[in-house]
């Protein structure tokens, strides 16, 4: 994999997954979070297939399972996130993205707060975070936590100067195709993701849509690390965004099977979206797609994608 010797000796393609530990009652917006029984359960249960993971932010959540991970001297490796709040507001975000002037002053103060503790935190474990991302999904088209570009590259500078590790940000295949190219020259290497699902894909056309949106951010940016911080399948919709008929277990295995594949032929780091499924995430429907993407259901059992594939 072409890049710097520090990406190059820190970017190795191992089974890798998006982790957040938040069960029923638990969620980062009211700060309610998970046991140190509770988080050490999920470790266990995911080291031995998925020794790297990937947490979105430096919340007490997320500083547990670094502190675990060391106390209990798990084979795991975390990459870790800085989250950026909005710090302008997005009128074409579907679900609110527009905010007043105070609120997006506070939102500033707070992320200079989060970079902070990641370049702590990454200090403090250098043996278990194996690179740091300036936020997630803050430049794409619908977000509802914009953040201007020549912010984003602020904060990769800042953490490069704090942080021994690569640092990178996670965002949509999209922005990296034109948006993020100042970016892009700054960062170690590039984070994207892609979600054939949420784009009206059919399960036999999805790992092909898939590499369509790896290859066109990878040949913009020749020589630059690529991975994917993000790909998966819902198993369960409600219609909204995703048909019901393309949510369902069989379509996750399929689509993480040959994702898996795939991404060990072409040696591509892969974390899969996601471990559990969160039902804290979007709306109060049962059915609501965002809560259905875990290989695992919130009570830790194994989906099909993982139930038949021992």
């Amino acid at each position: 994999m072409a890049g710097t010797d520090k990406t190059k000796t820190r970017l190795r393609r191992t089974e890798a997954i998006c982790y957040s530990g938040y069960r029923v009652g638990q969620s980062p917006v009211t700060r309610l979070y998970s046991s140190e029984a509770q988080v050490l359960e999920d470790l266990r249960l995911l080291a031995p297939r998925f020794p790297h993971l990937r947490m979105y932010d430096c919340s007490p959540h997320a500083q547990l399972v670094l502190s675990l991970i060391h106390k209990h001297h798990l084979p795991l490796k975390v990459m870790l996130g800085a989250w950026l709040a909005a710090e302008a507001s997005n009128p074409k975000c579907p679900w609110g993205g527009v905010y007043e002037e105070d609120v997006l002053l506070r939102n500033r103060r707070e992320n200079q707060v989060q970079l902070a503790k990641a370049i702590s935190l990454a200090n403090r474990y250098p043996d278990i975070v194996s690179s740091v991302s300036a936020g997630n999904e803050a430049t794409v088209e619908w977000t509802d936590h914009l953040v201007p570009v020549e912010h984003v590259i602020q904060y990769v500078r800042t953490l490069k100067a704090g942080v021994r590790q690569p640092v990178t940000f996670c965002e949509n295949y999209v922005p990296w195709q034109g948006l993020l190219e100042p970016l892009a020259a700054e960062v170690d290497f590039i984070s994207l993701h892609s979600y054939p699902v949420w784009e009206q894909k059919g399960v036999d056309a999805a790992l092909g849509f898939t590499e369509e949106n790896y290859e066109s951010v990878a040949k913009r940016y020749p020589g630059k690390p690529v991975v994917i911080t993000e790909a998966g399948w819902t198993t369960k919709s409600n219609g909204r965004g995703i048909p019901k008929a393309n949510a369902n277990e069989a379509f996750q295995k399929q689509y993480f099977e040959a994702l898996t594949a795939w991404s060990a032929k072409r040696d591509i780091l892969t974390f899969v979206f996601e471990a559990f499924d969160e039902p804290w995430k979007g709306s109060a429907d049962p059915d609501e797609p965002e809560k259905h993407w875990g290989l695992y259901t919130v009570e830790r059992k194994p989906k099909a994608v993982l139930a038949r594939a021992r």
